[in-house]
């Protein structure tokens, strides 16, 4: 609790010793601070060049996860989304648990994209191209390489199918020596080293020594402990109300009468006593 409160602080206009503790044990892996240098044109484009090998890459638009939240729904997480110099989009995600089903979640977020960003009555051939960059702290498919390009492929002649989705998974784990992990190495640092990565290391000096960065940082830091403690809230009813179904069934209770006290529909009762 105390680490939650002195963040709470952070957007006072003096920043306490615990604050600036706090900030200073970031990373670039973490979301709050992901979110405040990812809010730059030439970092994602160095770092863009660097996962996507393409020294040429150019990079002319970016909007972060706080900008976008509103356009893309709730539940559509974009911790960066760049509009690229040949006019494709690509999502940057960052993950550092592995709790989620990391394949379905960037399928989901790349679909929310293309319908979200497509015109009515626009022929399926124009539909933008999407390339998702999801980075995680872990091996996703633990076989040892830093780098995975998912490609659809079919079965039965293994050509490869491009249907505009380039799907990429890079991680934090894996040490191999190749620039790619070396980049990626930096990200589990709160300081970064050498002059290899100069943007990188650019927006973390901003986002840790300067008033503005201090300031976007902690505000990132306060809404990242807002959304965590209302996922805690819901998480917290929603085990109250299964709790409460399975007492009242338990009871004698029919489940239409149940549905109805609890007010929540007949199915998702009988899924609660199913499970």
């Amino acid at each position: 609790m105390k680490d939650i409160t002195t963040m709470r602080d952070c957007k006072s206009k003096a920043y306490s010793d615990d604050v600036l503790e706090v900030v200073k044990k970031l990373r670039p892996i973490d979301d709050a601070c992901f979110e405040v240098i990812a809010d730059d044109i030439a970092f994602c484009q160095e770092m863009l060049r660097i996962i996507l090998s393409d020294g040429k890459l150019i990079v002319k638009d970016v909007v972060v996860q706080k900008s976008i939240k509103n356009i893309y729904g709730r539940s559509v997480r974009l911790d960066a989304l760049c509009t690229l110099g040949n006019g494709k989009k690509c999502n940057i995600e960052v993950q550092r648990t592995d709790n989620d089903d990391h394949l379905r979640r960037v399928r989901f977020n790349a679909a929310s994209i293309a319908v979200k960003d497509s015109e009515v009555k626009q022929k399926f051939s124009e539909i933008e191209d999407i390339i998702v960059v999801y980075i995680s702290e872990f091996d996703i498919f633990g076989d040892g390489f830093v780098l995975y390009h998912i490609n659809n492929v079919v079965q039965e002649t293994n050509k490869k199918v491009d249907d505009g989705l380039t799907r990429i998974f890079v991680n934090t784990e894996v040490k191999d020596g190749s620039i790619i992990s070396e980049y990626m190495t930096q990200f589990k640092q709160t300081e970064i080293s050498g002059q290899h990565f100069p943007e990188l290391k650019r927006r973390m000096e901003y986002a840790k020594n300067s008033r503005g960065g201090l300031r976007t940082m902690c505000n990132a830091l306060d809404e990242l402990i807002a959304k965590r403690e209302e996922k805690a809230r819901k998480e917290g009813e929603l085990q109250g109300c299964i709790k409460n179904v399975k007492a009242m069934y338990a009871a004698g209770i029919d489940t239409f009468k149940i549905a109805s006290i609890v007010n929540i529909p007949l199915e998702e009762v009988e899924k609660i006593l199913a499970e």
